[in-house]
Protein backbone atom coordinates (compact mmCIF):
# COMPACT_ATOMS: atom_id res chain seq x y z
CA UNK A 1 0.00 0.00 0.00
CA UNK A 2 1.42 3.34 -1.04
CA UNK A 3 1.82 6.37 1.20
CA UNK A 4 -1.07 8.19 -0.52
CA UNK A 5 -3.42 5.25 0.07
CA UNK A 6 -2.44 5.02 3.73
CA UNK A 7 -2.95 8.77 4.10
CA UNK A 8 -6.40 8.55 2.48
CA UNK A 9 -7.41 5.71 4.82
CA UNK A 10 -6.28 7.69 7.87
CA UNK A 11 -8.28 10.73 6.72
CA UNK A 12 -11.34 8.53 6.20
CA UNK A 13 -11.06 7.16 9.75
CA UNK A 14 -10.60 10.69 11.07
CA UNK A 15 -13.76 11.88 9.30
CA UNK A 16 -15.70 8.92 10.72
CA UNK A 17 -14.51 9.81 14.21
CA UNK A 18 -15.59 13.43 13.71
CA UNK A 19 -19.03 12.29 12.53
CA UNK A 20 -19.47 9.97 15.52
CA UNK A 21 -18.35 12.72 17.90
CA UNK A 22 -20.84 15.19 16.43
CA UNK A 23 -23.61 12.59 16.57
CA UNK A 24 -22.84 11.82 20.23
CA UNK A 25 -22.78 15.55 21.02
CA UNK A 26 -26.21 16.05 19.45
CA UNK A 27 -27.66 13.08 21.31
CA UNK A 28 -26.25 14.33 24.62
CA UNK A 29 -27.67 17.79 24.00
CA UNK A 30 -31.08 16.32 23.18
CA UNK A 31 -31.03 14.22 26.36
CA UNK A 32 -30.12 17.28 28.43
CA UNK A 33 -33.02 19.24 26.91
CA UNK A 34 -35.47 16.39 27.58
CA UNK A 35 -34.23 15.98 31.15
CA UNK A 36 -34.60 19.70 31.81
CA UNK A 37 -38.10 19.60 30.36
CA UNK A 38 -39.08 16.70 32.64
CA UNK A 39 -37.70 18.51 35.70
CA UNK A 40 -39.77 21.62 34.91
CA UNK A 41 -43.02 19.66 34.71
CA UNK A 42 -45.40 19.64 37.72
CA UNK A 43 -44.95 16.85 40.23
CA UNK A 44 -48.24 15.17 39.28
CA UNK A 45 -47.97 15.74 35.53
CA UNK A 46 -47.48 12.07 34.68
CA UNK A 47 -50.46 11.04 36.80
CA UNK A 48 -52.66 13.73 35.24
CA UNK A 49 -51.64 12.69 31.75
CA UNK A 50 -52.29 9.00 32.48
CA UNK A 51 -55.69 9.91 33.92
CA UNK A 52 -56.60 11.97 30.84
CA UNK A 53 -55.45 9.20 28.48
CA UNK A 54 -57.44 6.64 30.48
CA UNK A 55 -60.59 8.77 30.22
CA UNK A 56 -60.14 9.15 26.46
CA UNK A 57 -59.59 5.41 26.01
CA UNK A 58 -62.66 4.61 28.09
CA UNK A 59 -64.78 6.98 26.02
CA UNK A 60 -63.49 5.40 22.81
CA UNK A 61 -64.27 1.91 24.13
CA UNK A 62 -67.73 3.04 25.25
CA UNK A 63 -68.47 4.52 21.82
CA UNK A 64 -67.31 1.35 20.06
CA UNK A 65 -69.36 -0.93 22.33
CA UNK A 66 -72.50 1.20 22.12
CA UNK A 67 -72.14 1.30 18.33
CA UNK A 68 -72.60 -2.49 18.40
CA UNK A 69 -75.78 -2.10 20.45
CA UNK A 70 -74.25 -3.45 23.69
CA UNK A 71 -74.18 -2.10 27.23
CA UNK A 72 -70.68 -0.81 27.99
CA UNK A 73 -70.97 -1.22 31.78
CA UNK A 74 -72.04 -4.83 31.34
CA UNK A 75 -69.21 -5.57 28.91
CA UNK A 76 -66.71 -3.93 31.24
CA UNK A 77 -67.87 -6.04 34.18
CA UNK A 78 -67.24 -9.19 32.15
CA UNK A 79 -63.53 -8.32 32.15
CA UNK A 80 -63.38 -8.18 35.97
CA UNK A 81 -62.69 -11.39 37.86
CA UNK A 82 -64.99 -12.58 40.64
CA UNK A 83 -62.29 -11.96 43.26
CA UNK A 84 -61.78 -8.35 42.16
CA UNK A 85 -65.54 -7.76 41.94
CA UNK A 86 -66.02 -9.04 45.49
CA UNK A 87 -63.15 -6.91 46.76
CA UNK A 88 -64.59 -3.77 45.13
CA UNK A 89 -68.03 -4.54 46.53
CA UNK A 90 -66.65 -4.89 50.07
CA UNK A 91 -64.73 -1.65 49.66
CA UNK A 92 -67.89 0.21 48.60
CA UNK A 93 -69.86 -1.15 51.55
CA UNK A 94 -67.16 -0.20 54.05
CA UNK A 95 -66.86 3.32 52.71
CA UNK A 96 -68.94 5.88 54.60
CA UNK A 97 -70.24 8.42 52.08
CA UNK A 98 -71.02 11.00 54.77
CA UNK A 99 -68.71 11.01 57.76
CA UNK A 100 -70.05 14.34 59.03
CA UNK A 101 -68.20 17.60 59.54
CA UNK A 102 -64.57 17.14 60.56
CA UNK A 103 -62.92 20.39 59.53
CA UNK A 104 -63.21 23.00 56.81
CA UNK A 105 -60.56 21.30 54.68
CA UNK A 106 -62.52 18.04 54.56
CA UNK A 107 -65.72 19.97 53.91
CA UNK A 108 -64.05 21.66 50.94
CA UNK A 109 -62.85 18.30 49.60
CA UNK A 110 -66.37 16.84 49.87
CA UNK A 111 -67.81 19.88 48.12
CA UNK A 112 -65.22 19.55 45.33
CA UNK A 113 -65.94 15.83 44.86
CA UNK A 114 -69.67 16.52 44.75
CA UNK A 115 -69.21 19.17 42.07
CA UNK A 116 -66.88 16.95 40.03
CA UNK A 117 -69.43 14.12 40.01
CA UNK A 118 -71.99 16.49 38.51
CA UNK A 119 -69.72 17.48 35.62
CA UNK A 120 -70.46 15.95 32.24
CA UNK A 121 -67.32 16.61 30.16
CA UNK A 122 -67.44 17.14 26.41
CA UNK A 123 -64.79 14.63 25.36
CA UNK A 124 -64.80 15.76 21.72
CA UNK A 125 -64.03 19.33 22.78
CA UNK A 126 -61.45 18.02 25.25
CA UNK A 127 -59.68 15.96 22.59
CA UNK A 128 -59.76 18.89 20.16
CA UNK A 129 -58.13 21.26 22.66
CA UNK A 130 -55.60 18.62 23.71
CA UNK A 131 -54.43 18.22 20.12
CA UNK A 132 -54.43 21.98 19.55
CA UNK A 133 -52.30 22.97 22.56
CA UNK A 134 -50.13 19.84 22.82
CA UNK A 135 -48.09 19.54 26.03
CA UNK A 136 -49.17 23.05 27.07
CA UNK A 137 -52.68 21.67 27.53
CA UNK A 138 -51.52 19.93 30.73
CA UNK A 139 -50.54 23.28 32.25
CA UNK A 140 -46.83 22.97 32.87
CA UNK A 141 -45.00 25.23 35.28
CA UNK A 142 -44.02 27.72 32.58
CA UNK A 143 -47.21 27.46 30.51
CA UNK A 144 -49.09 30.66 29.67
CA UNK A 145 -52.74 29.88 28.95
CA UNK A 146 -54.24 33.29 29.68
CA UNK A 147 -56.59 34.33 26.90
CA UNK A 148 -56.39 31.02 25.05
CA UNK A 149 -59.47 29.44 26.64
CA UNK A 150 -62.88 31.08 26.48
CA UNK A 151 -65.76 30.01 28.71
CA UNK A 152 -68.88 28.97 26.86
CA UNK A 153 -72.31 30.36 27.66
CA UNK A 154 -73.49 26.88 28.61
CA UNK A 155 -70.67 26.51 31.12
CA UNK A 156 -71.37 29.94 32.64
CA UNK A 157 -75.09 29.16 32.96
CA UNK A 158 -74.28 25.84 34.61
CA UNK A 159 -72.01 27.58 37.13
CA UNK A 160 -74.69 30.20 37.92
CA UNK A 161 -77.33 27.49 38.42
CA UNK A 162 -75.05 25.61 40.80
CA UNK A 163 -74.27 28.75 42.81
CA UNK A 164 -77.98 29.54 43.10
CA UNK A 165 -78.61 26.00 44.37
CA UNK A 166 -75.87 26.43 46.97
CA UNK A 167 -77.37 29.72 48.14
CA UNK A 168 -80.86 28.20 48.37
CA UNK A 169 -79.52 25.23 50.33
CA UNK A 170 -77.54 27.49 52.67
CA UNK A 171 -80.64 29.55 53.45
CA UNK A 172 -82.39 26.46 54.81
CA UNK A 173 -79.91 26.19 57.66
CA UNK A 174 -80.71 28.25 60.75
CA UNK A 175 -77.98 30.24 62.43
CA UNK A 176 -76.64 28.55 65.54
CA UNK A 177 -77.79 30.37 68.68
CA UNK A 178 -75.22 31.43 71.24
CA UNK A 179 -77.58 30.76 74.17
CA UNK A 180 -80.87 29.12 75.01
CA UNK A 181 -83.74 31.63 75.09
CA UNK A 182 -85.69 29.45 77.55
CA UNK A 183 -82.84 29.26 80.07
CA UNK A 184 -82.91 31.34 83.25
CA UNK A 185 -81.04 34.63 83.05
CA UNK A 186 -78.81 34.80 86.12
CA UNK A 187 -76.11 37.11 84.77
CA UNK A 188 -75.68 40.80 84.10
CA UNK A 189 -73.13 40.65 81.27
CA UNK A 190 -71.17 38.15 79.17
CA UNK A 191 -68.28 37.98 81.63
CA UNK A 192 -70.65 37.22 84.50
CA UNK A 193 -72.39 34.59 82.34
CA UNK A 194 -69.11 32.75 81.74
CA UNK A 195 -68.26 32.95 85.44
CA UNK A 196 -71.64 31.48 86.41
CA UNK A 197 -71.17 28.65 83.91
CA UNK A 198 -67.80 27.87 85.45
CA UNK A 199 -69.34 27.78 88.94
CA UNK A 200 -72.12 25.51 87.71
CA UNK A 201 -69.61 23.18 86.11
CA UNK A 202 -67.57 22.73 89.30
CA UNK A 203 -70.16 23.12 92.08
CA UNK A 204 -73.52 22.55 90.38
CA UNK A 205 -74.01 18.98 91.56
CA UNK A 206 -73.21 19.95 95.17
CA UNK A 207 -75.52 22.98 95.29
CA UNK A 208 -78.44 21.62 93.25
CA UNK A 209 -80.59 20.88 96.34
CA UNK A 210 -79.89 24.28 97.92
CA UNK A 211 -80.79 26.02 94.65
CA UNK A 212 -84.07 24.09 94.39
CA UNK A 213 -85.00 24.98 97.99
CA UNK A 214 -84.31 28.65 97.31
CA UNK A 215 -86.51 28.55 94.22
CA UNK A 216 -89.35 26.85 96.16
CA UNK A 217 -88.92 29.16 99.14
CA UNK A 218 -88.36 26.26 101.56
CA UNK A 219 -84.73 26.96 102.37
CA UNK A 220 -83.93 27.05 106.12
Amino acid sequence: MSFAERQAERMKKLRDLHLKRNEARQQNHQEVVEENKRQNLPANWEARKRRADWILKEEEDRTAVEANGEDYDRVKLLEISAVDAERLDRKKKKKNPDSGFADYEQATVRQYNRLVKGIKPDMEKYDEQRKKFGDAFYNEKNSILHGQFKDTKTGIDRMVDDLEKQVAKREKYSRRRMHNDDADIDYINERNMNFNKKLERFYGQHTAEIKQNLERGTAV
